[in-house]
Order: structure tokens, then sequence, then C-alpha cells
């Protein structure tokens, strides 16, 4: 592992995270602390959890229950398809 100073990685940042990227272990001296650079996947998979404090198992309930409901409306015709003009949308 290539461990720096914050100073030191500043100075050199775009190749630091060039290098990261590739696989490198990169790490940045803070305190008594090493932080590492590494790339990572950003999704927002976990935004429920953390935002709403749901479980996945609720989540997932909660998925399957309004899919149905969805699926319900559009069979019964209750969903509009706005097409751009949105006073044609609302005049109902």
């Amino acid at each position: 592992m290539t461990t720096l100073s914050p100073t030191k990685a500043r100075s050199n940042l775009t190749a630091l995270l060039k290098k990261a990227a590739e696989g490198e272990d990169i790490g940045i001296l803070y305190g008594d602390h090493v932080i590492a650079l590494r790339p990572v996947e950003v999704e927002s998979t976990d935004y429920a959890e953390k935002e709403y404090g749901v479980t996945k198992e609720e989540l997932k309930q909660f998925t399957k229950k309004m899919d149905a409901k969805i699926k319900k409306e559009r069979k019964a015709g209750n969903y509009k398809v706005y097409n751009g003009d949105i006073e044609a949308l609302l005049k109902d």
C-alpha cells in the first residue's frame, strides 16, 4: 500500500486517483488513521433504509404491494398518460 500525507496526496491527486481506479492500494494518513482511496459502486439501493429507517424486507413488501396496486389501477384505466400538455391532463 502506498501511504501519503494529505499534502503529498493533494499535490498528485489525479495520478493517485488513476492508480486507485486501476486497483492499487492508496492510503492517506490523517492523524492516526489511514484513509483508503478505492473505487466504489454508486447506487442508491440503501436510500430508503438510510432516509426512512425501513428494513430491506419492509421495502421489499412495500414495493410488491405498490406494484400490485399500480397494475390494478392501470387495468382499471385510472391512470392518464402525460403527453406534454398539462392542461389536457388535468381537465377532467
